[in-house]
């Protein structure tokens, strides 16, 4: 294949049939997802970035490497939590919502789900500190309960005495799933930098590995055919590739363009052209064909 994009065989026969009017796009849930970096040591230097690759298994996009991430929970605007950095009013226009509790939930969503997937916490009992270690069995067990759903975050933070670090957070990018696709997602991107005294581990459920590499790398691999991904997770490793520290790319956060990105299909006669507004590089033509040869063709080489 020519490169290592995601594209599931089924997307055809749901596009054509949404272009008929006989799909009903489903309503996004809102989500968040973390580009953890940290500074390589040695040398060359530069950043890595910390990827999950998603269990084979999985209805969707199995194989496919991505970053810790998840939908919001319903409990994360409850009630306010404590909370350090940025002004909640500050994050919701940063984010494009209307209200501070939206923007609480999606901090709260990239913070839980953060810590939920890859062990690490942005919180701290204190507005300029972090939590070190947090890899003992208490720590497990209240992580393991926020997988479960059986404890918020609130109650979590509330329990530790410990506030949200929302400055140690940058939002990077925003992607929303395509209409045609039945569980669909608007996905804000933050990026983050590894706390000191903390470090990554596989606890994902969801993943069957887990990398730190750096974005060009992990890019080169993508365009080689090596690495599964979909678009927003290779086109935010593309313009994270610029910055040679995790204090340069989070500085930076402030600069990037949030405005949303929304795949277009459309029909020409019989073919179909997948686009995402922006990134001409995931265009897709999917000619008409039957299922077999459809299949074939979309299993390595279209986007997802």
């Amino acid at each position: 294949m020519s490169n290592g994009q995601w594209y599931p065989p089924e997307w055809p026969d749901r596009i054509r049939a949404l272009a008929a009017g006989e799909l009903t796009a489903a309503t996004p849930r809102r989500a968040a997802t973390v580009m953890l970096l940290r500074d390589r040591a040695g040398a060359g230097g530069g950043t890595v970035v910390h990827m999950l690759r998603r269990s084979a298994s999985m209805a969707f996009a199995g194989g496919a490497y991505a970053y810790p991430g998840g939908g919001v929970d319903p409990r994360d605007d409850d009630r306010l939590i404590g909370w350090a950095g940025p002004s909640l009013e500050s994050w919701a226009r940063r984010l494009g919502v209307g209200t501070v509790t939206e923007a609480q939930a999606i901090v709260c969503a990239a913070v839980r789900e953060t810590y939920e997937e890859a062990g690490v916490l942005l919180a701290g009992p204190a507005a300029d500190t972090v939590v070190g270690d947090v890899t003992g069995a208490d720590w497990e067990a209240d992580r393991e309960a926020l997988v479960a759903r059986e404890l918020s975050f609130a109650e979590f933070l509330d329990r530790r005495g410990l506030v949200l670090r929302s400055d140690l957070l940058g939002a990077w990018a925003r992607w929303i799933t395509p209409e045609f696709e039945p569980r669909r997602y608007d996905t804000w991107f933050f990026v983050a930098a590894l706390p000191d005294g903390q470090r990554t581990r596989n606890v994902s459920t969801e993943a069957d590995r887990t990398v730190w590499i750096s974005p060009g790398e992990a890019a080169d691999g993508y365009d080689r055919g090596e690495l599964l991904m979909m678009p927003p997770t290779v086109s935010t490793l593309r313009t994270l590739r610029p910055y040679g520290t995790a204090a340069e790319a989070l500085g930076a956060a402030d600069s990037q363009d949030l405005a949303p990105v929304l795949a277009q299909a459309r029909l020409e006669g019989d073919a179909l052209v997948l686009s995402w507004p922006g990134h001409d590089e995931f265009t897709k033509h999917i000619p008409g064909a039957d299922p077999a040869r459809e299949q074939a063709s979309g299993a390595g080489g279209g986007a997802g």
